[in-house]
């Protein structure tokens, strides 16, 4: 039966060779996130044979949440493989960030013994990145003037390096700390999951970029490539009060990190309305819509 245990960074080379084979576009599929960010569902890993599996075992309704399987071998065994832990726990099998590809794959395998749905909330939304660096056409004409009041600031952008770490932390730990409700648990994974991305940024093979202006921090952000044609952004933190900050972070990071990328996965929205509206307002080339499946 699979044995689940936390992930850690000596696990590295094992699940970016299993990534690869997949290459999976969705943001589940990196490891510097599957690692940052385990504490928001309590995640762990297992292997089976030629297979990287995480499951997170918090859930509001108490059925842990695998991400479906990458890498390669029979997709039949070790789908039965996580049935069967699943069951142990007296619990069925749950699968999320299914693709429609991968849905086709699970409907040739297991026919109707699984009821699968899709939540908005979940899509990632990527953009051509040449959309993202040049702002071209009327559609992006609004972002233009929120860039050119960006440029009027006394800002120096940089790609983030050692020096930089500790700023960054203590930038997105103020962040923190004034917001309303700090026990919220998403707000705590998500300081752990900045700290992790800092601690491990060699080691997970990151780049970031910064923006300070008048000399003090503004803006920072971090991402890397997750497949072979797709950078990913993982976290991107600024502050409003400066004209134009979101555009300009965006903006430069995207043409300085991002070349050679044909996409950029600006991740999902969470549901949460100024977010969606945000994410929507840069014209997403398409909404990478994932399914979740729970077998009978």
């Amino acid at each position: 039966m699979l044995e689940f245990r936390d992930i850690d960074i000596s696990d590295k080379e094992r699940i970016c060779t299993a990534l690869k084979i997949s290459d999976f576009r969705g943001c589940e599929y990196s490891f510097a996130n599957n690692m940052a960010w385990k504490r928001l569902g309590d995640s762990q890993i297992s292997f089976y044979k030629g297979f990287y599996i995480s499951c997170a075992f918090r859930s509001e309704d108490g059925i842990p949440s695998f991400i479906f399987p990458s890498g390669q071998g029979n997709y039949r065994e070790v789908i039965t493989e996580m049935k069967r832990f699943s069951e142990s726990l007296g619990k069925p099998l749950r699968i999320t960030g299914i693709t429609e590809n991968s849905l086709s794959l699970l409907g040739e395998l297991f026919h109707d013994s699984f009821d699968y749905t899709c939540s908005r909330n979940d899509s990632d939304y990527i953009y051509n990145t040449s959309d993202l660096t040049e702002l071209a056409g009327r559609k992006y004409h609004s972002k233009r003037n929120h860039l050119k009041r960006f440029r009027e600031l006394n800002y120096d952008f940089s790609l983030i390096n050692e020096k930089d770490f500790d700023d960054c932390i203590t930038f997105s730990a103020t962040e923190y700390n004034e917001r309303v409700d700090q026990n919220d648990h998403s707000f705590v994974a998500e300081q752990y999951a900045i700290n992790t991305f800092f601690n491990h940024y060699f080691d997970f093979g990151l780049s970031g970029g910064i923006i300070r202006i008048d000399g003090r921090i503004a803006a920072f952000t971090i991402g890397e490539g997750i497949n072979s044609d797709t950078f990913c952004v993982h976290i991107e933190k600024a502050n409003t009060g400066y004209n134009g900050i979101y555009a300009g972070i965006n903006n430069l990071f995207a043409s300085s990190a991002a070349y050679g990328y044909k996409y950029i996965n600006r991740e999902e929205d969470l549901g949460i309305d100024g977010l969606r509206k945000a994410k929507l307002s840069y014209h997403p080339a398409f909404l990478l819509n994932k399914y979740t499946v729970i077998f009978k």
